[in-house]
């Protein structure tokens, strides 16, 4: 009832008090004591060892405990260590059924329903997703085999400037890895991770204007094509135009205040595509075409921009190049210095729009996790969301005990 393996039932009891089963058991000759990280056979350290209890599925109505003996052994490699129980993982306090029908739940139903129905804190939640993710990951095997085109991103889960780094795979839509932080060295351990054998085999990465992600992928993946994120050059683009209508708004608060007002009224109505614009903003629109040219100049440089990656294909890099020449010639400070920028990153925009590859993946991965982020709250450490977003979007099979994986 219980599912416990390797181990002999010795007895069996019911405390009142506590309205607790506290089943006893002991391990099996053939299991023996071993190392619980390296699973060794192992010295006995301790003549007698301390008798310790793991929490397990409950019983109908009523709580369920195992316990046993817990001496500590003597390992070559990892020292002196409390002997490895076959029913539960190092350093656990509960068995690892237990730990599967939690991982279980915290996957497919709400928060407040896995606190209710197993009896335990979230936080000890977190703590178990950390450890059963350990053991999923050791199980699945090489899940970076075959990885040809990759999306990188972060995205920020606490106050303080708390970053993870995020990494998709473009063929399988499966959350491939994540670290703590977004910084080179972090990055550096998922390629790591990845081998240099297999970065080499790596074709496309997807990733937005950072200089510190094409660093790391340059020097990494040599053979690599870094893919500009569409959106992340049309989010310049919007903000130029704001840029110059705040000047425009500066500029005629000193001679027209009824001007200055309208023109700041206009953000929504310049910066929203025209398919989305209701009747006021598409008068708003007009108007501003009539009487102010340079803003409406920049408004059409923003259109045209965005209308190069609206349907991609190698045959919009000629029109990139095109806009380029006219946002240099268009006089408008904060557009020169777009077009500037964009030509930094001409080779990135250009293979973006040859291969079609764009970081719209990795961007909605991230907005999954920042909804996890929320039901994260009250971890108390980063590995357990880490472990909770992997445990939703990693595609690993989850199941409950004695049951078949489904197909």
């Amino acid at each position: 009832m219980l599912g416990l393996h390797q181990c002999v039932i010795e007895s069996v009891r019911f405390d009142e008090d506590e309205d607790e089963i506290v089943v006893s058991v002991r391990r099996r000759k053939g299991f023996g004591l071993r190392c619980p990280r390296c699973l060794r056979w192992c010295p006995r350290y301790d003549r007698a060892g301390v008798r310790r209890r793991w929490r397990t599925l409950d019983l109908g109505e009523v709580v369920a405990f195992v316990e046993a003996e817990s001496p500590r052994v003597s390992c070559g490699e990892h020292g002196v260590v409390v002997a490895a129980a076959p029913w539960a993982r190092h350093d656990a306090g509960h068995t690892r059924n237990f730990d599967q029908v939690a991982a279980w739940l915290a996957r497919y139903t709400s928060r407040s329903a896995v606190e209710r129905y197993l009896r335990i804190a979230w936080r000890t939640v977190g703590r178990i997703v950390t450890r059963v993710m350990v053991d999923a990951d050791a199980e699945a095997g090489d899940r970076l085999a075959g990885v040809r085109r990759i999306g990188i991103d972060e995205i920020s889960y606490k106050r303080g400037h708390k970053y993870l780094l995020v990494v998709v795979d473009h063929d399988s839509g499966r959350l491939l890895w994540i670290g703590q932080g977004r910084t080179k060295q972090t990055l550096a351990e998922f390629f790591n991770a990845l081998g240099d054998q297999r970065c080499q085999a790596i074709e496309l990465v997807s990733a937005d204007g950072a200089d510190w992600i094409a660093d790391v992928v340059g020097l990494r993946c040599p053979r690599a094509k870094l893919c500009m994120d569409p959106f992340h050059v049309v989010q310049w683009a919007n903000e130029a135009l704001d840029l110059v209508r705040r000047e425009v708004v500066r500029q005629a608060r000193g001679s027209d205040k009824k001007l200055a007002k309208n023109l700041k009224g206009s953000r929504w109505a310049l910066l929203k595509a025209p398919e989305h614009l209701n009747r006021d903003q598409q008068l708003t629109l007009a108007w501003i075409g009539e009487t102010n040219r340079p803003l409406y100049k920049a408004y059409l440089l923003k259109e045209q921009l965005r209308a190069v990656f609206a349907a991609g294909g190698p045959e919009r890099v000629p029109l990139l190049k095109a806009w380029l020449t006219w946002a240099f010639r268009c006089r408008i400070g904060p557009f020169v210095e777009l077009a500037r920028r964009i030509r930094r990153y001409r080779d990135d925009i250009a293979n973006s729009l040859a291969y079609g590859l764009s970081n719209a993946l990795a961007e909605a991965v991230n907005t999954k996790i920042r909804l996890l982020t929320r039901v994260a709250f009250g971890f108390h450490h980063p590995e357990a969301l880490m472990a909770l977003a992997m445990l939703h979007l990693g595609g690993y099979d989850i199941t409950l005990p004695g049951r078949r994986p489904a197909h």
